[in-house]
C-alpha cells in the first residue's frame, strides 16, 4: 500500500501564517487607536483632575484657569468622533450610512428595523413574523 502524497501540506501552513500577519496587523492598529484614545483621554482630563483636588484641598485655584481646564476635557470629547473614523473602518463605513454628506448617490437611509433585523441571529424568521404583524 502507498499513502497518497498530500501537497495542501505547505499551503495550510503558508494559510496559516497570512491569518496570523492579518490578526496581528488588525490588533497592532486596534492597539494604537485605543492608545491614541487614551492618550487623549488623559492629556485632556487628567490635569482637570488634580486641578480639582487641589482647589478641594486649599481652594487656591482661579476659577479662570478651572474653566479653562473643563473646556480642554471638553475638547477631548469633540475629538472622539474625529479619531474613530480616521482609524476604524466600519466606524466609517456605519456613520456613512447614517450621515446625509457621507451617503453615496442613491443609496437609501437603512430603518431601525432593517437594523434590528441585521443585528438579530434570527433575521430570517423574524423577517417573516414581522411581516405578519405590518
Amino acid at each position: 500500500l502507498q499513502v497518497p502524497c498530500v501537497l495542501s501540506q505547505p499551503t495550510a501552513g503558508s494559510e496559516s501564517r497570512r491569518f496570523t500577519n492579518k490578526h496581528s496587523k488588525k490588533a497592532l492598529k486596534a492597539s494604537l487607536t485605543l492608545g491614541i484614545l487614551l492618550g487623549m483621554f488623559f492629556v485632556a482630563w487628567l490635569p482637570f483632575f488634580i486641578t480639582n483636588m487641589t482647589q478641594a484641598a486649599c481652594g487656591c485655584v482661579p476659577a479662570g484657569f478651572f474653566d479653562v481646564l473643563t473646556w480642554l476635557g471638553y475638547c477631548n470629547s469633540t475629538m472622539n468622533p474625529i479619531i474613530y473614523p480616521l482609524f476604524m473602518r466600519d466606524f466609517k463605513r456605519a456613520m456613512g450610512k447614517f450621515l446625509p454628506c457621507c451617503r453615496r448617490p442613491g443609496q437609501p437611509r437603512p430603518s431601525a428595523i432593517s437594523l434590528s433585523m441585521r443585528n438579530s441571529n434570527s433575521a430570517a424568521r423574524a423577517a417573516t413574523s414581522l411581516k405578519n404583524v405590518l
